[in-house]
């Protein structure tokens, strides 16, 4: 190899060198979790974890108006002999072929009635927001005590669009229950 090629190759090399001890470290990213054996018996409306809540029988007229409601019901989702017997925990509602996206509720997939979905709504009445993150769905949180715990909703028709027309409603969701 020649004196010049011998030159050019070393001062590549030099050059590589001082420029990847240029790229230094700004920062560190530190990333914590845990993993839990919490787990819980579930049970829903007094049956397995998966069940079946019936809407009453209700009116076109109950939903002439787009946003209006009806036939609000309650069920409950109960766990039981869970371990560690405290702590807290929440319900996550799955996205979706089921889940309306833009407006939180459950469409009527398998029903006839047009113009309708289905809402889910916490204890206090407040709307769940189907579809969204764990951290936005406003899913409640309550506490285990004893190694049970009972987490209360509501399902009712929503209009949506125009007026509601007469038929059948039927969707479904998938559900996670969380602990903290």
């Amino acid at each position: 190899m020649s004196k010049k090629a011998l030159s050019i190759l070393m001062a590549t090399a030099g050059l590589l060198a001082a420029a990847s001890s240029a790229q230094a470290a700004d920062g560190t990213i530190t990333i914590t979790g845990e993993i839990t054996a919490q787990t819980c018996n579930i049970s829903g409306d007094g049956g397995g974890k998966d069940f079946t809540v019936t809407l009453p029988t209700v009116s076109t007229s109950a939903l002439s108006v787009p946003g209006s409601t009806a036939g609000r019901k309650p069920f409950r989702i109960a766990l039981s002999n869970c371990s560690p017997n405290s702590g807290n925990a929440s319900v996550y509602f799955e996205p979706g072929t089921t889940v309306n996206a833009q407006t939180g509720q459950l469409f009527n997939s398998t029903g006839n009635a047009k113009n309708v979905e289905v809402g889910l709504l916490n204890k206090d009445g407040s709307n769940i927001k189907l579809g969204a993150a764990q951290a936005q769905q406003n899913s409640q949180t309550v506490p285990i005590s004893g190694g049970a715990a009972t987490l209360d909703y509501y399902a009712q028709y929503v209009a949506t669009g125009g007026a509601s027309t007469a038929g059948t409603v039927g969707t479904s969701v998938m559900y996670s229950v969380s602990y903290q």
